[in-house]
């Protein structure tokens, strides 16, 4: 049977009578053993993170499963995943999504001495209760998905202790590919005491309040910002799960969970209740429930909101401000919020961010009179991605 290599390429730099580069396929023979990959959700990051690991010309892996939202590709001994074809080959699938058969797979091939990762590109809750289940028999997991992190402590106590027999990754769970969780790794098993987190952790959120209350002044509804945001892809299909301030709570539980010093005294992780023990601002609290459930009905109700966020937005600039939606892990005091907050026209929340930017600032005992500034694209498919990667990749580099 022919392997194809779909990562380790042989690329061929200097070819000068091409522009772009080419690439040839090696079989059997291997100058490294490959990454056993399963790839769970093959949307629209799910794509790029398959495209990005066959342009990657040097690391090698090889893909042992494929599942979408109705079907299935595995590898067998008669049936190899084409690396070049594989929309096809999925598309054609006649085999229903099965898990369980994707984790017996990748458990033999942990028996067999070969390293392996689950890549979960999904948002399901029960994609990732399997985590521990898949950690404990050696299998790493690799994913954007918030929720196995940001939900009832149980489940994250759960993935904690499995992780002794395999690896957890999830960069691109907060800031899609920007490096907030390995800086807040970093700055945490070297020994540096964080003092607070804060942060513009939305991307949407950031767009919405970037237009609306800039440091040039805006005279534009807030309705019509958000309509904007929505026709642009800023915004989830019904605008109100991103202004309810969840996804901002979720980040803040899963940085929270990160620090040593907000475990109580029994070394039990904070927020038991995940981001549902946030403190957290909605903004849209008081929208009837049709409006709630309903993205149409949603921004058909939100014009009502137009005076008492233009009232806010007066309010702030009157005192050389403008609004922030942030999310503050406050470590000091043990307070974990998500708010719309005022910060002042000179402060980099207001100057520096553009577009759907993040920016989180790290301060620390050693990070003290100058925090540490992480900022940059926070959204999109290629840059949550690029996140998802870079943890593939970090089980492979020697």
């Amino acid at each position: 049977m022919i392997r194809y290599r779909n990562l380790i390429f042989s690329r061929h730099l200097r070819d000068r009578s091409r522009s772009r580069l080419s690439y040839s396929y090696t079989t059997n023979a291997q100058t490294m053993e490959d990454l056993q990959v399963a790839v769970v959700g093959v949307g629209g990051v799910g794509t790029q993170v398959v495209e990005q690991l066959i342009a990657n010309p040097i690391y090698g892996f090889q893909l042992v499963a494929l599942t979408s939202s109705k079907r299935m590709l595995q590898l067998t001994k008669d049936h190899c995943i084409h690396p070049i074809a594989w929309k096809d080959a999925l598309n054609a699938s006649k085999t229903p999504v099965d898990l369980s058969a994707v984790k017996s797979t990748l458990q033999e091939l942990v028996k067999q001495g070969k390293k392996v990762v689950f890549i979960d590109n999904t948002s399901s809750q029960d994609v990732a209760e399997m985590y521990p289940a898949l950690l404990s028999v050696g299998i790493n997991v690799v994913t954007p998905n918030k929720k196995a992190f940001s939900g009832e402590v149980g489940l994250y106590q759960g993935i904690v202790q499995a992780s002794k027999s395999g690896r957890y990754l999830h960069e691109s769970t907060v800031g899609a590919g920007l490096p907030i969780i390995s800086t807040l790794r970093d700055l945490v098993e070297t020994g540096d005491k964080v003092v607070k987190i804060e942060g513009v952790f939305s991307g949407t959120m950031s767009y919405i309040f970037n237009n609306f209350s800039s440091v040039e002044g805006s005279d534009e509804s807030f309705s019509s910002i958000v309509k904007g945001a929505r026709a642009q892809g800023y915004t989830e299909p019904n605008p109100a799960d991103d202004l309810n301030g969840a996804d901002v709570a979720r980040k803040l539980t899963i940085l929270a969970r990160i620090i040593p010093e907000l475990k109580d005294e029994q070394g039990n992780f904070p927020l038991p209740h995940g981001y549902q023990s946030v403190e957290t601002t909605s903004l849209i609290q008081d929208a009837p429930a049709n409006a709630v459930s309903n993205g149409d009905e949603f921004m058909k109700w939100l014009p009502e909101q137009d005076v008492h966020f233009a009232q806010m937005r007066e309010q702030a600039a009157n005192e050389g401000s403008v609004l922030r939606y942030v999310g503050v892990v406050d470590v000091k005091n043990k307070v974990v919020k998500a708010e719309l907050a005022k910060y002042s026209k000179t402060h980099p929340f207001a100057t520096s961010l553009g577009g759907s930017d993040n920016i989180i600032m790290f301060h620390t005992e050693r990070y003290g009179k100058r925090p540490l500034i992480v900022q940059g694209a926070g959204a999109g498919n290629d840059v949550t991605a690029m996140g998802v990667v870079s943890d593939i990749l970090k089980l492979i580099r020697p």
